[in-house]
């Protein structure tokens, strides 16, 4: 068996499209999407990362502006200026790109954002939506990850999904998110007991870890879908997942490739949260989807 690669660019594309059509009708309307990012100091991939988000922005035709604030501002002055976005009336969506740097508290300027305008999806408000399956924002990259499964035709519902990583960014909301869309879910961590006897079981396995080829073919059920949500860099630069891509794929049905799966869906998730966010402000929001079929 040689598993079907899930092009995640292509995915994301397509969402862009969707996004860029919806951003059009509410231009038409007298909205224009606009989403504030806030990034405080000088972390190189955190430069990268955001200069991803504003290009996305701008194909979708959404504003996007970029607040660069030094790595030695106080506490409340980032939560003052958060404050500030909150009530631009131009500003649908806030992104604060973490890390922050020490010894600035990431959950304080997190809580600081309007939930209306979180569309990062981790705002205690958010997040305790998500758990009764009514979300107003879900976090980009799990969100991006249903979304993935959904146009790959995976229904989920009555799977065994198997994450490994607990993290609030990525592990924590994608068990919700799957336990929403009725599939069974098992959560695993580095705590976890005799681990590949537990990934063995997935029938859908998350790896959100962040350590280089962790999962290799020896801890996947034949013909298993493999999503790879980790990013490492290896000593000699190049890229790679949480996944042995070459060992896994030979056991898999489905598998992400690290980089071009699930990275794109992550930045379209986010141009889509900020639309949404533009066209609730407008008062033409469709309701948040929850379920996959």
């Amino acid at each position: 068996m040689t598993a079907t690669p899930i092009d995640g660019k292509a995915h994301a594309a397509d969402i862009a499209v969707e996004s860029a059509l919806r951003a059009s009708r509410l231009r038409e309307a007298g909205t224009v999407p606009g989403l504030a990012v806030v990034i405080v100091g000088e972390d190189p991939a955190s430069r990268v990362y955001v200069k991803n988000k504003a290009l996305a922005c701008e194909k979708a035709g959404v504003n996007s502006w970029v607040h660069g604030l030094p790595a030695n501002t106080p506490q409340e002055r980032l939560i003052g200026f958060v404050r500030q976005l909150n009530a631009d009336p131009t500003v649908h969506g806030i992104l604060v790109q973490l890390p922050l740097p020490k010894p600035l508290d990431a959950r304080s300027v997190i809580e600081a954002i309007d939930p209306a305008k979180d569309v990062d999806g981790f705002h205690y408000s958010n997040v305790g939506a998500l758990v009764v399956g009514e979300p107003k924002f879900c976090a980009c990259t799990p969100w991006g990850v249903m979304k993935m499964l959904e146009r790959e035709g995976i229904a989920v519902e009555g799977m065994h999904a198997v994450i490994v990583g607990r993290s609030t960014i990525v592990g924590k909301p994608m068990a919700l998110m799957l336990l929403n869309a009725n599939a069974t879910v098992t959560v695993c961590h580095s705590k976890t007991s005799d681990l590949a006897s537990i990934t063995r079981q997935a029938d859908l396995l998350v790896a959100a870890t962040g350590r280089a080829r962790m999962i290799g073919a020896d801890m996947v059920k034949p013909g298993a879908v493999v999503i790879d949500v980790g990013i490492n860099r290896l000593p000699d630069g190049k890229l790679c997942g949480d996944v042995d891509f070459a060992a896994v794929s030979m056991v898999a049905s489905r598998i992400t490739p690290v980089p071009g799966g699930v990275g794109p869906m992550t930045i379209a998730m986010l141009v889509a949260n900020t639309v949404r966010g533009a066209e609730r402000a407008a008062g033409f929001a469709a309701p948040m989807e929850t379920r996959f079929a």
